[in-house]
């Protein structure tokens, strides 16, 4: 009896592992827009790398992977106030999850929503006491805002970030 002959295996091309993936381009385009009385999308906080004027009532702000911003959009009608709505973003980088958000491309990292007048403006007042202990709130630990969501749907008082809280997180940073 033989033994059964092998055959070799045919080549397979190996393609590198960012080929396989889809592509998704880098960063993040987010949709700001004005129109008196009506819609007014705008950022309180963060520094768009670049920053398009599409018209005299839109624009484009784009922002490098891991960069955070915060989105406020307002929109009325005839009767008033029809939307209150608050997004704390992150931009992923390439082969990182998003999730989708309308008016920012590819998507984002959520890391804070709060909608209705009271909420945003509860979170608002939270950015203003960051800012007066003059530290960035693009610079702010992303827990702390996951932490101030959790508190919003909770019905819970926000949470004080302070500057002891602040130096902890750049030591954590430090470490990584």
């Amino acid at each position: 009896m033989t033994a059964p002959t092998s055959y070799p295996a045919p080549a397979v091309p190996q393609a590198p592992l960012q080929a396989m993936a889809p592509h998704r381009p880098s960063g993040m385009r987010v949709s700001l827009a004005f129109v008196e009385h009506r819609v007014n999308v705008w950022l309180r906080f963060g520094q768009p790398s670049v920053e398009i004027v599409l018209d005299r009532w839109r624009r484009v702000a784009m922002f490098t992977p891991r960069k955070v911003c915060c989105r406020v959009k307002w929109i009325g009608n005839d009767y008033g106030t029809a939307l209150w709505q608050l997004m704390v973003l992150q931009a992923p980088t390439p082969f990182e999850a998003a999730q989708r958000v309308a008016g920012v491309l590819p998507g984002a990292r959520i890391l804070l929503r709060a909608d209705g007048e009271a909420r945003v403006k509860a979170v608002l007042a939270a950015i203003d006491a960051i800012e007066v202990l003059g530290i960035d709130p693009c610079a702010v630990a992303a827990t702390y805002w996951r932490t101030v969501g959790n508190r919003l749907a909770a019905r819970q008082p926000l949470p004080i970030y302070t500057t002891e809280r602040h130096a902890a997180y750049l030591a954590r940073e430090a470490l990584q």
